[in-house]
Order: structure tokens, then sequence, then C-alpha cells
């Protein structure tokens, strides 16, 4: 069991870069693979990044890679996601997500056993 709490969310220009983080409570964080979703509304909530439980490897959409970098912490509990290049269509509601491992190069929802409170990421003209 984990509990995330996501901040750094806030408005960027167009161009802009952000950086989310997210801070684990629980003994067990570093057994856990993480993941960002994003979810804008009207929308289904997307897979944006993952990484596994020691770091070494990660995953993107193709919507954000080579824009954006996810990283962890473990000494600090904590993850991150450095965002750039921001697009108006990053815009979305930013969620923290712990699963058991990642499979296939992604995280789907199904596969996420605990959920952050979300931190909104507007980006503007």
């Amino acid at each position: 069991q984990v509990q995330l709490v996501e901040s750094g969310g806030g408005l960027v220009q167009t161009g802009g870069s952000l950086r989310l983080s997210c801070a684990a409570s629980g003994r067990t964080f570093s057994s856990y693979a993480m993941g960002w979703f994003r979810q804008a509304p009207g929308k289904e909530r997307d897979f944006v990044a993952a990484i596994n439980w020691s770091g070494t490897k990660t995953y993107y959409s193709d919507s954000v890679k080579g824009r954006f970098t996810i990283s962890r912490d473990n000494t600090k509990n904590t993850v991150y996601l450095q965002m750039d290049s921001l697009k108006f269509e990053d815009t979305a509601v930013y969620y923290c997500a712990a699963a058991r491992a990642v499979i296939g190069g992604r995280l789907t929802l199904g596969d996420i056993t605990n959920w952050g409170q979300g931190t909104q990421v507007t980006v503007s003209s």
C-alpha cells in the first residue's frame, strides 16, 4: 500500500516547461512501478509515462515522447515528470499512479493500485 500526493502543476505558456512531483508514503515505495496519467475535460484518462521500480527503464506515450522525462528518487520516495516544450494539447489534470510492474511498454488503468489526487496543468498560447 502506498499513498501518493502530486504537486507542481500550474499555468505555463506554450513552449515552456514544468516539473511535477509525486511524493509517496509507505515503506514499500521502491517496490512499485510508477507512472503518470492525464485527463482533460470530456476525455478519458490516458497513459503518459511510466518507470520501473529501480528507475532503470522508462516508457512514454507517443504524444509526449521526446518532450517529457519521468524519473524517480527512491531515497526521497518521490517520482517526477519533467515536461518540456509544452503544447496546448498537454492541458489536463495529471495523476500520479502506482503499479506492481510495467508490462508491454505502458500502463493501463487496470494496472493501477493507487492514484494520487491529481494536479492541474494548463498550457496557454
